[in-house]
């Protein structure tokens, strides 16, 4: 029986029968964002201004090189060209900057935003071929596997320099800036414990799962962080640039941590 081939319609860039205001997501997620990426990429070309007492911005965590007393190493590393000017955030921001970048939720968000591809759903893209992310340049976001073996420890760099923001001169005290590290490493924990990636790392390849009683455990941990995934993206993004602002503006004076014991 033959069939009637029917023709396919392509909407032009913007077009659709929408009525509603599909393009307020993709305008604020380019302002949110775009916002974060601006000032991220300022905060770590400064190289100052980034410690305040036993307080360590995260953005410069953990600090390998530095002027501080938090480096583990050294004011400078040996193999940084000389003429180029040096940031301790330089050398650890690339790992959780990639880490979120490349991260399952964030591209089908920022993809939407930035590149239009598509603006929303049932909205008219302005490309007329699909590659995909089989192909060059967008085969290169399979790296955030990789990226999260690292991002994991860095994480563990975050829960370090919380417990030290709770340590004045040698003696516990509770500050302003230790609660807001100390909700920064929750809010990064609940968003990396939530990776698609760790979460088939974990058991998520696995034909029976359930025969690890360990493994489905922590499987089912993941998946807890997992669901509120959107969520956990969204307030450590905010999280992570408000405790750099906090350390930066307490180290500059502007503000004052006040101390709460």
């Amino acid at each position: 029986m033959a069939h009637a081939q029917l023709p396919i319609l392509r909407r032009g860039f913007g077009e659709t029968m929408r009525r509603d205001a599909w393009w307020v997501q993709p305008a604020v997620v380019v302002l949110v964002f775009g916002s974060f990426i601006v000032y991220a990429t300022w905060a770590a070309f400064q190289g100052k201004h980034y410690t305040f007492g036993p307080y360590l911005s995260p953005f410069y965590s953990p600090e390998l090189w530095g002027s501080s007393p938090h480096a583990l190493f050294g004011e400078r590393p040996p193999f940084w060209p000389g003429f180029m000017p040096f940031s301790a955030a330089l050398l650890i921001l690339p790992v959780p900057g990639l880490f979120r970048f490349t991260c399952y939720y964030y591209r089908g968000t920022y993809y939407k935003a930035f590149w239009a591809d598509p603006p929303s759903c049932a909205v008219g893209e302005p490309r007329k071929s699909y590659l995909g992310e089989q192909t060059f340049p967008l085969i290169l976001q399979n790296v955030h596997r990789y990226i999260m073996y690292l991002a994991v420890p860095v994480l563990g760099f975050l829960w370090w320099d919380a417990f030290k923001a709770f340590w004045f001169d040698g003696e516990f005290g509770i500050g302003v800036g230790s609660l807001v590290l100390t909700l920064n490493a929750v809010l990064l924990s609940g968003y990396t414990f939530g990776c698609h990636s760790l979460r088939h790392a974990i058991g998520g390849y696995r034909d029976e799962l359930s025969k690890s009683k360990a493994r489905k455990a922590c499987y089912d941990g993941c998946s807890v962080f997992n669901r509120a995934h959107m969520r956990w993206a969204w307030f450590s993004l905010f999280g992570v640039a408000f405790s750099d602002l906090y350390v930066r503006l307490c180290s500059m004076g502007i503000w004052t941590d006040w101390r709460i014991a």
